[in-house]
C-alpha cells in the first residue's frame, strides 16, 4: 500500500506516560497518575504530584497581588484573566458581579487559581480595605495616568472592567489610581484580558526583578 503523503500527521501526546522506574516516595505523589500517566496542562516540576498538593505548594509561594475583574454581562475575557493570573501567581482573582462565568478560556488553571466572588462594588471595596490593599483599576480615563511610568504598588489589587463599557464609575471612584495601558495604533481599547496580561507582567517586572519605573 502507497503511502499517503497528504496524511494529517498524527496529534502529539499530551502530557507524559505512567512512571518508569522505582515509584518515588513522598505524599504529594499521586499513585494514580504514576500509574497511567500525567495528562494535565502543568508544568513539568508538577508532574504525578496531586493536586491539593500543587496548590499547596503555590500557596506557600503566591505574589502579593490580586486581580479582580467586573463581570456584569458574562464577559468572555474572564477565563484568560484567571489563566494568566495562574501563570503570573497572582494571590486571588476577584469576579465583582454575577457569580457565574464562562470558564472555558481559564484551561483548569481555576482548578488551582483561589477565586473570590464579590457581588457588588462596594462590596469588594470593603474586603480590599479591609487587607490594606491599593485598588489600581486599569481603563483609559481622561485621569488615567501611564501604566508605563506609574511605580505599582506592591500589594494591591488590579481591577478590570467588562469589554466594550470599561471600568463602571463605582469602581473608578473607588481606585487609589486609574492607569492607562499606551497604545499607538488606530483602536481605541485593548480587550481586557490582553491589558491584565500587560498590567501583572508590570507588576512582575517591578517587584521581581526589581525594574524601577
Amino acid at each position: 500500500m502507497e503511502e499517503n503523503d497528504n496524511a494529517a500527521p498524527a496529534a502529539p501526546s499530551v502530557g507524559v506516560g505512567p512512571w518508569e522506574g522505582p515509584v518515588p516516595e513522598g505524599g504529594h505523589w499521586d499513585p494514580e497518575l504514576l500509574a497511567n500517566g500525567d495528562t494535565r496542562n502543568v508544568v513539568d516540576e508538577y508532574r504525578y504530584w496531586k493536586h491539593e498538593a500543587i496548590v499547596a505548594d503555590l500557596d506557600a509561594r503566591r505574589h502579593s497581588f490580586h486581580v479582580a475583574i467586573e463581570n456584569w454581562q458574562h464577559d468572555l475575557n474572564i477565563g484568560s484573566v484567571v489563566r494568566t493570573a495562574n501563570a503570573f501567581m497572582a494571590k486571588e482573582v476577584h469576579i465583582i458581579g454575577r457569580r457565574r462565568w464562562n470558564r472555558r478560556g481559564a484551561m483548569v488553571t481555576d482548578r488551582y487559581q483561589h477565586v473570590r466572588h464579590h457581588p457588588t462594588v462596594e462590596e469588594f471595596v470593603a474586603w480590599a480595605q479591609d487587607e490594606g490593599l491599593r485598588i489600581i483599576g486599569i481603563d483609559n480615563f481622561p485621569d488615567s495616568v501611564p501604566l508605563e511610568t506609574y511605580d505599582l504598588p506592591e500589594n494591591c489589587v488590579l481591577v478590570f472592567g467588562q469589554e466594550g463599557p470599561g471600568l463602571t464609575p463605582e469602581v473608578h471612584q473607588a481606585a487609589d489610581a486609574t492607569l492607562s495601558i499606551a497604545q499607538f495604533g488606530s483602536t481605541r481599547s485593548i480587550n481586557a484580558s490582553a491589558a491584565a496580561s500587560i498590567a501583572m507582567h508590570a507588576w512582575i517586572r517591578r517587584h521581581v526583578f526589581g525594574q524601577k519605573v
